[in-house]
């Protein structure tokens, strides 16, 4: 999470332009672009993401959907997680909130949906990637859950999808602790397709992406439906009680002292705590 002062609505105009999209052939490219604050995501970039990947579900042209940060610096970053300051004053309350649109058009998403995801990939930048369907890691990559770490609960259905993805005791060390791990532990936990350097991950993250995008697309979509049938049941429930969750934690001691924390740059005591 990022600090931040809550956005003005010029502010907000600005941070949905931070959502940028680039069209490339049958690939629609969406780029978090908020280089200045580590791409940590306000409510008014969760809906622009929402709108985009509506419009790209229904966009006859786009045939596969690529995901990334900003990439090509020393400063690689996929996204940081929510930004903290709009998200206090901006707390999900119900289904209508922009990060629960989001969330929604996510997990709904029926077409192709690849990551490149160079740097850190933190809280929603991570809980996001476990909905994609092919996931491509620099070798700088660092993952993390860090929800517990601040006193709230993890989002985006992650608690059913990462279980489901590498089991239960896997999945329970790294929401329960929230402890970073690398590219290459997300690999041999099946939780990125392939590490490659930096530098070179959108461009091999875009031939898979072209691939898929030759490909039959009502054969992709049916695949990918059945593929998730089992997977993604009942998922837009737990999306909405993990945010409702959530959204009660934020207000929390134990969230207060970690915001304090964080903000004071020290190290935040949760024993006082039942």
């Amino acid at each position: 999470m990022t600090a931040t002062t809550a956005a003005s609505p010029a502010t907000a105009s600005s941070e949905a332009d931070a959502i940028r999209t680039e069209v490339d052939g049958p690939l629609l490219w969406v780029r978090l672009d908020r280089a200045a604050k580590r791409n940590a995501i306000t409510a008014a970039m969760y809906a622009r993401l929402a709108q985009v990947f509506d419009e790209a579900d229904r966009t006859p042209s786009v045939r596969t959907l690529v995901i990334t940060g900003f990439n090509g610096t020393d400063h690689d970053v996929f996204s940081s997680g929510n930004d903290l300051a709009d998200f206090l004053a901006n707390p999900p309350k119900d289904e209508s909130s922009p990060t629960v649109e989001f969330l929604k058009a996510l997990a709904r998403f029926s077409k192709p949906l690849v990551a490149a995801a160079s740097g850190p990939a933190v809280g929603i930048g991570m809980t996001l990637l476990l909905h994609c369907d092919l996931v491509y890691a620099g070798d700088n990559a660092r993952f993390q859950f860090p929800f517990t770490n601040l006193g709230v609960v993890p989002e985006a259905g992650s608690t059913q999808l990462l279980p489901r993805s590498i089991g239960h005791v896997r999945a329970s060390e790294l929401l329960m602790l929230g402890e970073p791990f690398t590219a290459e532990q997300a690999l041999e936990w099946g939780l990125v397709n392939a590490v490659a350097p930096a530098a070179e991950v959108e461009q091999l993250a875009r031939s898979r992406a072209l691939k898929l995008a030759a490909q039959p697309a009502a054969a992709l979509r049916a695949t990918k439906a059945l593929i998730r049938s089992g997977r993604n049941a009942d998922l837009n429930s737990v999306i909405l009680t993990e945010m409702q969750v959530f959204a009660e934690r934020l207000t929390s001691p134990e969230a207060q002292e970690a915001v304090s924390a964080f903000l004071q740059k020290r190290k935040p005591d949760f024993t006082q705590f039942d």
